[in-house]
């Protein structure tokens, strides 16, 4: 089989515009949990901003990725205030809101909202993510952050507050690169999320898997089609990320590693689940599918498109796409 042919239908079957209805959900929903939190929180708290993958132009239609950011002045919580009080006090609020509607639970950095499903059956997940500028009035000219972390995160315990990061330039990071270079690092990056979404609860976080394509493309001379591009991406995750010494800096506080938000052994499960993909693919072509599987809600839909003569796909022409 042609694996590239395949790996574009993945890409094109979990466009996020095919969701249209739902994805309009999300954004009406986002916006309600930034207007409550601003009603609340008045003048203690700066504009709320989006985060993850939709912010990022990076996010595929099988899991809406919809994170929102909310930045607290240096004050907001008492001259004294913790950020474990930060990240308690805006739990609660949302818990009491939102209670009777959704499942409210504490997360690693963030408060996940999951709505109760809707009359179509929809679950709209939205993640919150609590931070204090690192000195007083002085976000608005360096929008830098700290966070508190709530469960063990990786190797970093629980009730840590050494997270001290810059999420705009992380969000800025991946669409800049991504975005010049589409045809490859955003591709790349929207299969290996196709994938993590084959696994249960599996602690690889997109984010992660992002910032580890983009440095796969400085460290390897990466052509050829598709298929070539991905198996060079995977062979460097297989290679590298259990390597002693192996960082992986946060573009938002080159202080931060983010290999240090998985354990040794999880290090060791990616690179074995790399190998074992790039084995099986190598011994059939057609295990592919097991692993970069197109969304079958939308694939019946692309046939239509399909030249027949030449075996390609030609896709309908989209007024927006996100990425």
């Amino acid at each position: 089989m042609d694996k590239t042919l395949h790996l574009e239908s993945v890409i094109t079957t979990h466009q996020i515009t095919k969701e249209e209805t739902l994805l309009n959900k999300f954004k009406d929903k986002n916006k309600e949990v930034k207007e409550a939190l601003v009603d609340h929180y008045g003048d203690k708290l700066y504009s709320p901003f989006n985060s993850g993958s939709y912010a990022k132009n990076t996010a595929i239609n099988t899991r809406f990725d919809f994170d929102q950011v909310a930045p607290f002045k240096k004050n907001a919580f008492g001259s004294n205030g913790t950020l474990k009080e930060m990240y308690e006090d805006v739990y609660n609020f949302l818990y009491e809101k939102y209670k009777d509607v959704a499942e409210v639970k504490k997360q690693k950095v963030s408060i996940g909202l999951e709505f109760y499903a809707d009359a179509d059956g929809d679950v709209i997940k939205i993640d919150v993510v609590p931070g204090r500028e690192l000195n007083q009035d002085k976000y608005p000219d360096n929008e830098d952050l700290n966070l508190y972390v709530y469960y063990k995160y990786g190797n970093i315990d629980a009730g840590s507050e050494r997270i001290k990061t810059n999420v705009k330039a992380q969000i800025n990071n991946i669409k800049d690169r991504a975005t010049a270079e589409k045809n490859s690092i955003r591709k790349i990056i929207r299969l290996l999320k196709v994938w993590k979404g084959t696994k249960y609860n599996y602690p690889t976080k997109s984010f992660f898997l992002e910032l580890i394509t983009l440095k796969a493309f400085d460290n390897k001379t990466i052509t050829g089609n598709l298929w070539d591009k991905l198996k060079a991406v995977m062979e460097f995750i297989k290679d590298e990320v259990t390597k002693e010494g192996f960082k992986l800096l946060d573009p938002g506080n080159s202080s931060n590693d983010l290999a240090d938000t998985l354990t040794t052994q999880e290090k060791r499960n990616l690179s074995d689940d790399m190998k074992n993909m790039l084995d099986r693919i190598e011994d059939n072509d057609e295990n592919i599918k097991t692993y970069y599987p197109e969304n079958a809600k939308f694939k019946e839909e692309e046939k239509r498109y399909e030249n027949k003569g030449s075996g390609f796909y030609s896709v309908p022409p989209k007024n927006e796409r996100f990425g």
